[in-house]
């Protein structure tokens, strides 16, 4: 494992393991990573999630209309939405993704090539299907939310 590449997310039943994808994404994985080690991501709720599709996060105001540092350009690949991936959240602009990210709870290859893919996760996904669903289309949850507890490269972890 390239502890450097690795993030780890404490959740309230245990840690998800995502391996990051530098070589597909290395702008975007740059922009986790430095956040992560700023501690910008702990605390931060999972403010829309949609059952048999996504867990949001990553938006600091807990709302979906908020982020974290200039939007990046897209790193659109051939990267699979399949079941773990992790993508950044976007608006209609391709190139709008900041701190917002998503993991998808099934395959969902209608995102192919249209959100930047920079993760999988490698374990601990049963935590990630654990997370509080939200209510109708939107998935907007209501308080309390999951959160994630504490976000680290796995290079940095003391635990």
């Amino acid at each position: 494992m390239d502890k450097e590449n690795t993030l780890y997310i404490d959740l309230k039943d245990g840690r998800v393991v995502i391996e990051m994808l530098p070589k597909v994404a290395p702008n975007h994985v740059a922009r986790i990573k430095e956040l992560a080690r700023a501690g910008k991501y702990d605390g931060v709720v999972f403010h829309r999630v949609i059952e048999d599709f996504m867990a949001q996060t990553g938006d600091p105001t807990g709302t979906g209309s908020g982020g974290m540092g200039e939007p990046l350009k897209a790193e659109f690949s051939k990267e699979p939405h399949t079941r773990g991936a992790v993508s950044m959240a976007r608006t209609n602009d391709p190139n709008s993704a900041r701190s917002q990210f998503f993991i998808v709870f099934k395959d969902s290859n209608f995102l192919d090539g249209q959100y930047t893919v920079w993760g999988r996760v490698v374990s601990g996904m049963e935590y990630v299907d654990n997370i509080k669903r939200g209510a109708s289309g939107s998935g907007a949850v209501a308080p309390p939310q999951d959160k994630m507890i504490k976000v680290q490269v796995a290079a940095d972890a003391k635990d």
